[in-house]
């Protein structure tokens, strides 16, 4: 007896049903990255010029982020860790990694996923775990330094200080109480800091902390990506504001031998 085949409508209903929620899920995901990237803030050119190996400076690619170390010579304590503010690619930050690398110190920044540090926030222990003899301070810009100094609460054994850029210690990174440092830096023309936030957050940094405000600096201006939405104009060039930033840095970090581990 020949049996006839039949086709289930449900079946073909439900295979239609599938393909039409993976092709809907596909559009949305590559919507969603088309957005990311155009929110996304790139490196300008000068920041492209110095994020290079030189005849001071080797500049080495990492599984989660970037090496800049000096050639030569004895390195200067501590190594610097940099994880970038949201939505930056981490070229951006090559002018201040490099001028630190100048100095003498071997400095990390990290890759986040999606630029957002808040889905990195232990990139350092891959940093950390290269030269765990080695004292290490850790920071970032804006969103970068509220999760560079989550990591750093957690791991106040290996760090010995936390450095800010236009950005403070939320309540899930409180470091009052712990044998660390602080530097905090920030700059008068700051128009995307929530200088209320920033207030309030003072109460969770520790004793030992400094405090910059860069005359005329503003937000965009702690990296090299160009002007940030809602930003005020700086009234120095980046090349000025970055020579104060690490200068702060400079003095801070000499005052850290009390930390030493």
């Amino acid at each position: 007896m020949e049996m006839k085949q039949t086709n289930n409508p449900r079946s073909k209903r439900g295979r239609r049903i599938v393909i039409w929620t993976l092709s809907i899920l596909v559009i949305i995901t590559i919507a969603a990255s088309v957005l990311l990237d155009s929110l996304t803030y790139k490196p300008l050119d000068e920041a492209k010029a110095v994020f290079q190996s030189d005849t001071k400076v080797v500049v080495e690619h990492l599984k989660d982020g970037y090496r800049f170390e000096p050639v030569g010579g004895e390195m200067t304590q501590p190594d610097i860790i940099f994880y970038p503010g949201g939505l930056v690619e981490p070229e951006s930050y090559a002018p201040f990694a490099k001028r630190m690398a100048e100095k003498g110190h071997r400095v990390y920044i990290a890759s986040m996923p999606l630029n957002l540090a808040f889905f990195g926030q232990n990139k350092a222990d891959s940093f950390i775990s290269e030269h765990q003899d080695r004292r290490y301070v850790i920071g970032g810009h804006s969103l970068g330094g509220v999760f560079a100094t989550r990591y750093a609460a957690e791991h106040a054994d290996v760090i010995d200080g936390v450095y800010f850029m236009a950005s403070y210690a939320d309540d899930g990174g409180k470091l009052n109480g712990l044998n660390m440092s602080a530097l905090q830096i920030t700059g008068t023309q700051d128009g995307v800091l929530d200088r209320t936030e920033w207030e309030a957050a003072r109460k969770n940094l520790p004793n030992d902390t400094t405090y910059v405000d860069i005359a005329g600096g503003n937000h965009g201006q702690f990296g090299s990506y160009g002007f940030q939405k809602g930003d005020n104009e700086a009234s120095l060039t980046p090349a000025e504001q970055l020579i104060e930033v690490t200068e702060a840095m400079d003095l801070w970090i000499q005052g850290l031998d009390s930390f030493q581990r």
